[in-house]
């Protein structure tokens, strides 16, 4: 059976590094022609650095040891002393540690690089590369080891069986604080997205991707993997709908763009719960973070003047946050054992409903304040944005 669950989590391997890809190709479809380019290489740059971090320290960092509940140790350096072959205790030795290791680096791939899509046209390069390594190491791999590496949040019971803390809520709140330290474009895009069609393209990349992320972080092939499956599809539809219903009653006209920002805000809200609800749970879930994130990016947004040029925060961290508070009103023992403590609305009171909130706001404050020490740190040291004459030289390129 092992080797059965080592195949299946060798597939969602390959579908989870597709996001990649296919996240470039989203935020790629949104930008002006002068920027594309500049946005492409930002997002495929994060298919090197992290994996070359994540084999060297990253896995040790997050898996082994554990310093204060906090963070791991070195005793992994380069996968030394790693039993390859061995079952992974992560994973109650359902696959080996080579397949958890490949799996686990693909989350450390595609998370810096959903964060690049506030900050696409303006930051230095130089700047993204040195700040990539360093959250790396004291945001990302932190957050791992406490929610899945066995650190505080996970001894105290908080649930996130995909990535809704660790990847999501910690990407998106890293992109709005890179955005508010940036500053505003000179000039703001206006009209619809350069190319809509790599919009789509992109969009379905990703949701083919998320099957692997979602599924495959149950690391079996199993009930709890389909269920996941599920789910995540269920979820991802009803925030379509809902997404097209809502420019239709406030902007009289459903767009594809509004289409594929839907289904984006349903699979990251479905992600830290898929593995844990019903299908009637996933659809409420998908609903009420598309409301909030719809609300989020059309009003509240533009009252903060904070220049979240893709909404990666509007996206991903807002329906990360809605996604993982709503864990605890619907997470049931009856579709997953590995749930100790009912949801609220499943019959276990307030309990889990507290820890989910206490976990989420610990994620938004930590990442807060790292990344923001992180910046300051760094941008005396690097140019965090490119010169107002280069910027300036761009807008006057034609498309």
């Amino acid at each position: 059976m092992v080797a059965t669950n080592v195949v299946f989590i060798f597939i969602c391997s390959v579908l989870v590094f597709l996001m990649t890809p296919g996240l470039a190709f989203f935020y790629g479809g949104m930008v002006p022609k002068k920027n594309i380019n500049n946005t492409l290489m930002s997002v495929f740059i994060m298919c090197s650095i992290p994996v070359l971090l994540w084999i060297t320290i990253g896995y040790s960092l997050s898996f082994s040891g554990n310093y204060f509940n906090v963070i791991g140790n070195l005793h992994n350096f380069m996968l030394h002393n790693v039993k390859l072959a061995a079952g992974a205790v992560q994973t109650s030795g359902s696959i080996t540690n080579v397949a958890y290791i490949i799996f686990q680096m693909m989350f450390a791939i595609i998370t810096p690089a959903l964060f690049v899509g506030a900050i696409v046209g303006r930051m230095d390069f130089k700047f993204l590369i040195s700040f990539t390594v360093l959250w790396s190491i004291f945001v990302y791999y932190p957050l791992v080891h406490i929610v899945w590496g066995g650190g505080f949040l996970q001894n105290w019971g908080a649930l996130d069986f995909a990535g809704g803390t660790v990847v999501h809520i910690d990407a998106g709140v890293t992109a709005l604080v890179l955005a508010y330290f940036l500053g505003p474009r000179l000039v703001k895009q206006n009209g619809s997205p350069l190319n809509l069609s790599w919009v789509l393209l992109g969009t379905a990349l990703l949701w083919i991707g998320w099957y692997g992320f979602n599924a495959g972080s149950a690391f079996a092939i199993n009930t709890v993997a389909m269920q996941a499956m599920l789910t995540t599809t269920v979820a991802a539809a009803t925030a379509m709908l809902a997404w097209i219903i809502l420019d239709v009653f406030t902007k009289r006209n459903a767009t594809l763009l509004g289409i594929c920002t839907g289904a984006l805000c349903g699979l990251v809200a479905i992600t830290p719960a898929c593995g844990f609800v019903s299908v009637e749970s996933a659809m409420v879930i998908g609903l009420v973070a598309t409301i909030v994130s719809y609300f989020f990016i059309n009003v509240v947004k533009p009252i903060l003047k904070i220049d979240d040029t893709l909404d990666a925060f509007g996206c991903h961290g807002v329906s990360g946050i809605v996604g993982s508070i709503m864990t605890g009103l619907f997470a049931a023992k009856k579709i997953n054992p590995a749930v100790k403590i009912n949801g609220l609305f499943e019959g276990g009171g307030f309990k889990l409903l507290g820890i989910q909130t206490g976990a989420t706001l610990f994620t938004i404050v930590f990442t807060l304040i790292m990344v923001s020490m992180l910046i300051m740190v760094l941008k005396r040291i690097i140019r965090m944005r490119i010169s107002k004459a280069e910027e300036q030289l761009r807008e006057e390129l034609k498309d």
